[in-house]
């Protein structure tokens, strides 16, 4: 059984980057049962063991350094010596080798970055709030390389035809470039259809990035893989991972 799904992106080879899937593990209903988030209310004995099943699956150089995601901008910048565990903060940067960059996601957009070189990484949960606030853009800046020298992959996300959005969604995205508009299709009672995918493709070619691969998956319709807030609410999460070989 596949237990992560790996980028599939133009990387160097001592780049690593995948996504877990919701089996297999310990957790039991309704966070069945490879949960790797502590704050959802699951045994905290079967979070720790979910993660030292992800060490040894990855074969990981190091424990992730697990965040506090707040739906915000902020990045956290990592070294051999930084430890930020639970650290509050939407995503988190490194040039050192064999320092895992890690988000959890459960419908919202988990990006990961590198730079053509694979000498500077970056993994960002990017929910719409923070992704209208400007969370890829924040990511971004923490890299030496320009735009043009960077590479993103997009992991498994809701889908556009499940997300449904009010008009306030809308509005964030719109009110600071009107070509937003184009990820948004109208369905009723002033509701949209938000393409999550097309809206951080838009951000990141704005910013000068080109090369962007990945999106092509969905969290809600897809029950026996992934976790989705939306769907079960009380759920587990994925984690996103990145890292440069040690």
């Amino acid at each position: 059984m596949d237990h992560c799904i790996h980028a599939d992106w133009p990387a160097p080879d001592h780049i690593n980057a995948c996504t877990s899937l919701r089996h297999p593990g310990n957790s039991q209903p309704p966070y069945a049962s490879w949960n790797l988030a502590t704050h959802v209310q699951d045994s905290n004995v079967h979070v720790a063991e979910n993660r030292a099943l992800l060490r040894q699956r990855l074969a990981l150089p190091a424990e992730p350094l697990w965040l506090q995601q707040v739906h915000g901008t902020y990045i956290a910048t990592l070294d051999q010596q930084t430890s930020v565990q639970d650290a509050k903060a939407d995503g988190s940067y490194t040039r050192a080798h064999g320092q895992v960059c890690a988000v959890l996601t459960a419908d919202c957009l988990p990006a990961l970055i590198c730079d053509r070189a694979g000498t500077e990484v970056a993994a960002v949960h990017a929910g719409w709030r923070g992704l209208a606030a400007g969370v890829l853009e924040s990511a971004l800046q923490c890299f030496q390389a320009p735009a043009q020298e960077l590479m993103v992959w997009l992991g498994p996300a809701i889908g556009a035809q499940a997300f449904e959005v009010g008009a306030e969604v809308l509005q964030a995205f719109t009110q600071h470039d009107p070509s937003a508009s184009q990820a948004f299709v109208a369905s009723a009672d002033n509701k949209f259809l938000a393409d999550i995918y097309q809206l951080a493709r838009q951000r990141l070619q704005r910013a000068g990035v080109e090369a962007v691969y990945g999106g092509d998956y969905c969290t809600y319709s897809e029950p026996s893989r992934f976790y989705s807030y939306r769907r079960e609410h009380n759920t587990g999460r994925m984690a996103s991972l990145i890292w440069i070989d040690a």
